[in-house]
């Protein structure tokens, strides 16, 4: 009987271990069900069908009890990262250029390309349509370290040939 206590206690261990531990690798949930697996054999073969009924009941419930309470209580947040982070490898666009700023463009923006606004170069997006080169170009936003751009199609501000 030891034997059989012993194997489910394994199970939920393993499978506690799988699901705070080691998500998605698979291992813990693979041993637990070898010793799940095990103790209900065990259960069956010396002690009758009775007594594997209720090893698998109580397997159940365990492991119920077990994937709830890892889930739910405040296990997740002692092992999650809590820190922000601030800083930045680069400027933001926004940063120096603001929405309504107007420009040209350096190359063609299929969608991604590059535009000259205020004499700097950055890259940037197309909102809508391919920009041609050397078309006046307007910043309606940023997005991911780039500026968001529409073509500007007041005859004042055609494009360059």
């Amino acid at each position: 009987m030891w034997l059989i206590v012993l194997l489910i206690l394994l199970g939920v261990l393993f499978l506690v271990a799988e699901l705070v531990l080691l998500p998605g690798i698979s291992l813990g949930a693979l041993f637990a069900l070898i010793c799940y697996g095990s103790a209900i054999y065990t259960a069956f073969t010396d002690y009758g069908p009775f007594a594997g009924g209720v090893v698998v009941l109580v397997i159940a419930a365990l492991s119920f009890v077990a994937t709830v309470f890892s889930l739910r209580s405040k296990t997740w947040q002692r092992f999650s990262l809590k820190q922000r982070i601030e800083s930045s490898s680069m400027p933001l666009p926004a940063d120096e250029v603001k929405a309504g700023a107007r420009g040209v463009a350096v190359s063609r923006l299929a969608p991604m390309g590059k535009v000259e606004i205020g004499g700097r170069i950055y890259e940037a997006k197309s909102a809508d349509v391919y920009i041609d080169q050397r078309c006046a170009v307007e910043v309606i936003g940023f997005e991911n370290f780039n500026l968001v751009v529409r073509k500007v199609d007041d005859a004042s501000s055609a494009c360059i040939h």
